[in-house]
């Protein structure tokens, strides 16, 4: 099953440039280790985005319902700037009494 709304997902410049690329965040900086490896870098910030955008168009698997709405992750392969590529795992989640999903994180996949 595809994302619902997947061409209205919403995702956040913070997320990306305080989170996913923040070598400061305390949860992020592992993250930020990782996609920085990949080529991505807090000044091209927007290339990360364009990436994340680009796996809704795969499969999504509903993974749970919590207190402040659905759940779902997409897997894919994303390919850097620095040539390289990599496993993740998007986690997405439609809020109660919207619509379309908010990107909530990314990880290497397995």
């Amino acid at each position: 099953m595809k994302l619902p709304n997947a061409e209205q997902a919403i995702i956040q410049t913070e997320k990306i440039l305080d989170y996913l690329l923040s070598t400061a965040h305390p949860v992020g900086k592992f993250k930020a280790i990782f996609f920085q490896s990949l080529g991505y870098r807090e000044d091209d910030w927007e290339t990360l985005k364009r990436d994340l955008r680009k796996l809704l168009a795969r499969d999504a698997q509903f993974k749970e319902r919590t207190e402040y709405g659905q759940k779902y992750e997409v897997r894919g392969t994303l390919s850097g700037p620095a040539g390289k590529t990599a496993e993740i795992i998007t986690v997405w989640i439609i809020l109660n009494g919207e619509e379309y999903p908010r990107f909530i994180t990314a990880y290497p996949g397995d």
